[in-house]
């Protein structure tokens, strides 16, 4: 740790912005006079509230060590003036915030940025902007694409995570600057309070964009906005980071956990940025470290139900230094030799270490389903091998939005916490006739599967539109099943995101569900698994199946969906197998 020095605070400092807002931020900078690199964190969280704020790095100990640290309430938040609009604001006020801070006279004209979550999302805007004097990133825990990966997956919307967000985080203390009456006020509170203590009521009620926490059109009417863009139109091409990669000059130490919702776009924007990025240092300036975390938990060595282990734990707060200190201040941190990609290694609890992501050595394995017709719950006849399909009978179910097939751990958000992150034994909904399960014969040796995992399927409904899901399970010689990693896609958006299109009754269709990626050693002795339903509730909202807009459809259908594996419309699974561990 270098010498340290005395620091000064000033509190709300105004920030003006190109249209004349007036943001504020928070300025820890070191008591001797000089010219610093400053470190910039652009939070909706209330910049006064410590750690949701700052994340892993405190700005005390970069402010002890030579860096001036700003810390911002975004537009429309807090102490900043305007309205708050998730996203689409952060660009110019991301450019526009930077560049004030190369301008200061504490300010040697570099700047970093650094945050988790929504902060993580300011910095990657902030890059995109093509801000000159942003020197380098730290982004943790953030998505790539604010349609798919953060407001819907595969096409459905992230409900759980979308309405308790807005609700809790946004909404409730963006009322009292609404401008209402105080009748008006308190009904408004009312009705997004109970959220917290028991999200069930609104999670349930349809449609869901008639929510009663959101019954005041003033209250978190981005919700609303959400819903009302289904499609990637153009309301979503501004903040799609994915697209920006090949304008972004930004090395970036990309930082996510297995159990993280976001953790699709933490891998993405790596492997993006690694391929596209707009200079030859922007490309070779990209890092991952992906642990067994969730959302917010990466300093305890248990997530869900299983235990990682000391081992599962890092140093925060000196990674990031040491990535500061690399390109902001031009030391030799040791940074720059170390592997390119560390990811936590589950089932054996160890970190690995590549040259890229995925790593090159992952082959590539098709596993293809199998069964003759009953693969329903983990006591039918459901068969995942590495054999080719021969003259199979497809698996039929029934779906029932008023039944859904319930969340059990996964890569979530905290919220609602009776439903939590992480791993935990998926028995409850492996009993459900409406879950097809596929399974490995017990494994002769260990087998590691880590890089990026997807399903495809042939699949009919009797109904225009449903759902297809998939997860990958790790299941235990005393039939534990352990949840790796899933996803989700919508089969109307089968060929794009841009448009839906209705299935056609009784013909086939093919989907694909990307289950983001994982790391994990199945031991000798264990199983692999795949299941395959139509549904993940709370986590997604259910889809009518009636082919109707979703959020406003008040009627709902039956669906009776069918998977094939045959010679003709085989369906499987590919798992990156690295070799025997």
């Amino acid at each position: 740790m270098a010498n340290m020095m005395d620091i000064k605070v000033e509190r709300n400092v105004a920030i003006p912005m190109r249209d004349g807002t007036v943001l504020r931020a928070d300025i820890f900078r070191p008591e001797p006079e000089g010219n610093y690199p400053a470190l910039l964190t652009r939070t909706p969280y209330n910049k006064a509230m410590g750690n949701l704020a700052y994340g892993w790095l405190q700005p005390i100990r970069p402010a002890s060590e030579g860096y001036v640290v700003v810390v911002q309430d975004v537009r429309g938040r807090f102490e900043s003036d305007g309205k708050f609009h998730p996203f689409h604001q952060e660009i110019d006020d991301g450019f526009d915030t930077v560049e004030w801070c190369a301008r200061q006279p504490w300010s040697n004209g570099r700047v970093g940025m650094y945050g988790i979550s929504y902060l993580g999302a300011t910095q990657w805007l902030a890059a995109a902007s093509q801000a000159p004097n942003l020197q380098c990133i730290f982004p943790g825990l953030t998505g790539s694409d604010y349609y798919d990966g953060w407001t819907y997956r595969g096409g459905a919307f992230e409900l759980g995570f979308n309405l308790t967000w807005a609700a809790l985080l946004l909404g409730l203390p963006e009322v009292p600057r609404l401008g209402l009456e105080a009748a008006e006020m308190q009904a408004a509170m009312g009705a997004l309070a109970p959220v917290a203590g028991n999200p069930f009521p609104a999670l349930n009620h349809l449609p869901i964009a008639d929510a009663p926490p959101f019954a005041n059109a003033k209250v978190a009417n981005y919700y609303r906005e959400w819903l009302d863009h289904p499609t990637r139109d153009e309301y979503w091409e501004p903040v799609t980071i994915e697209r920006a990669h090949p304008r972004i000059h930004t090395p970036a130490y990309n930082l996510g956990g297995w159990y993280d919702l976001f953790i699709r776009g933490t891998l993405r924007n790596y492997s993006g940025m690694k391929a596209n990025g707009a200079t030859a240092v922007a490309r070779e300036g990209q890092k991952l470290i992906v642990g067994p975390w969730s959302h917010g938990a990466t300093l305890t060595a248990m997530v869900g139900s299983r235990v990682f282990g000391a081992s599962s734990q890092v140093l925060l707060e000196d990674l990031h230094m040491r990535w500061f200190d690399r390109w902001l201040k031009d030391r030799d941190t040791g940074i720059d030799a170390e592997p390119a990609v560390r990811v936590f290694t589950k089932g054996v609890n160890r970190w690995g270490k590549y040259s890229d992501w995925p790593p090159p050595a992952a082959k590539p394995t098709r596993c293809y389903l199998h069964s003759n017709g009953s693969a329903a719950t983990v006591h039918g006849d459901g068969v995942l091998s590495t054999e080719g399909p021969g003259a199979e009978r497809p698996d039929n179910f029934v779906y029932d939005p008023l039944n859904p097939c319930p969340t059990v751990g996964g890569a979530l958000f905290p919220y609602p916490l009776e439903v939590p992150p992480g791993p935990f034994d998926q028995e409850e909904v492996e009993r459900r006739p409406d879950v097809l399960c596929y399974t490995t014969a017990p494994l002769d040796r260990d087998i590691q599967v880590t890089g990026t995992v997807d399903v495809t399927l042939w699949v009919t409904s009797s109904a225009p539109d449903t759902d297809f899901t998939a997860k990958l399970v790790d299941v235990f010689p005393d039939g534990t099943a352990i949840n790796l990693t899933d996803g989700i896609i919508r089969a109307r958006y089968r060929g794009g995101f841009e448009r839906g299109e209705p299935l056609q009754a009784g013909v086939p269709a093919e989907v694909r569900i990307d289950l983001a990626g994982t790391s994990n050693v199945f031991e000798k002795g264990h199983r692999i698994r795949l299941e395959v339903s139509s549904s993940n509730f709370p986590r997604f909202d259910r889809n009518t199946n009636t082919g109707a807009n979703i959020a406003t459809d008040r009627d709902i259908q039956l669906a009776v969906n069918t998977v094939f594996h045959d010679e003709r419309r085989p369906s499987w699974m590919t798992l990156p197998v690295v070799g025997e561990s």
